[in-house]
């Protein structure tokens, strides 16, 4: 795929509107391998390179050198990153390298994303509430274990995943890993509000034991003591 994109947009820029031209160009490109290599070899490779050069003005986007400086950095470092890659090796290693940095890139945007709100809860007397939004996933973990305050909590913690979601493994053990501190503690930990596909993540991982009890209206499951393994009702 990637040997064709400099003869399709050449193609393109010589006036190629139609499929026709894809079918044309694809006929003469298996003539040429099947009969006429020959006629091919003849060309002085002077010439060949004066084409190649050709093939580089067409495809290289020029106007990248005017929006590198009002993209953001991270977007100019992947542009400047698979040019160099594409010419130290060829397109297709640089495509994987600017997919894995682009990547990285969102998975470090998105864990500045997680805010928690602590307030009182309106529904369990004495207890209080932490509002998660944001994902939670490998990105994040840090940052949301140092969100709560452990000491000073009451006996009865909630949260409330309501703007949130459990992504993958890493945010299943920074739960676990919360509901333990908790417990040496003597205190309990509630999750609320966990969407249905957050609720299987949950049940899968096997540690945490969690029933079915789920409003199904809603699509959400019901307060869950993480130390009791029992749903509250009415949630």
């Amino acid at each position: 795929g990637c040997a064709m994109i400099g003869q399709s947009m050449i193609n393109v820029q010589s006036g190629a509107r139609t499929r026709l031209a894809a079918i044309m160009a694809a006929l003469f490109l298996l003539s040429f391998i099947l009969f006429a290599a020959p006629l091919i070899e003849q060309i002085p490779l002077a010439a060949l390179t004066g084409v190649m050069f050709m093939v580089v003005i067409g495809t290289f986007a020029w106007n990248s050198f005017r929006i590198l400086l009002k993209i953001p950095r991270s977007d100019a470092l992947v542009i400047i990153l698979v040019t160099v890659v594409t010419v130290q090796y060829d397109l297709a290693v640089a495509v994987v390298a600017g997919v894995i940095v682009s990547a990285l890139v969102y998975a470090w945007r998105s864990a500045k994303r997680l805010h928690i709100s602590a307030h009182d809860s309106h529904t369990v007397p004495g207890a209080k509430t932490y509002e998660l939004d944001g994902p939670l996933f490998f990105a994040s973990t840090d940052n949301f274990s140092e969100l709560f305050d452990i000491e000073h909590d009451p006996d009865v913690v909630i949260v409330d995943f309501k703007r949130s979601r459990v992504v993958d493994q890493s945010a299943l053990q920074a739960i676990e890993d919360l509901a333990l501190k908790y417990e040496s503690k003597g205190k309990e930990l509630r999750l609320r509000h966990l969407s249905r596909d957050c609720h299987q993540l949950l049940k899968k991982a096997g540690q945490l034991m969690i029933d079915s009890d789920d409003d199904h209206d809603y699509q959400v499951a019901a307060d869950y003591s993480v130390r009791t393994g029992v749903f509250g009702g009415g949630h």
